[in-house]
């Protein structure tokens, strides 16, 4: 049998990353919804800002 092979995570930079002030929860953002208008992404209740 031939062993399984993992890939490594690749940190992508291009990603939109977004945190938490609050609680300190970092989000990063893969593919954009693509509504035309703009989504928040909330947490603790406020909305994440750019990190």
């Amino acid at each position: 049998m031939a062993k399984k092979l993992r890939k490594k995570a690749v940190r992508n930079k291009s990603k939109k990353r977004y945190a938490c002030t609050t609680c300190g929860l970092v989000v990063s953002v893969d593919t954009e919804c693509g509504c035309l208008d703009t989504c928040d992404i909330v947490c603790c209740g406020e909305q994440m800002q750019p990190k």
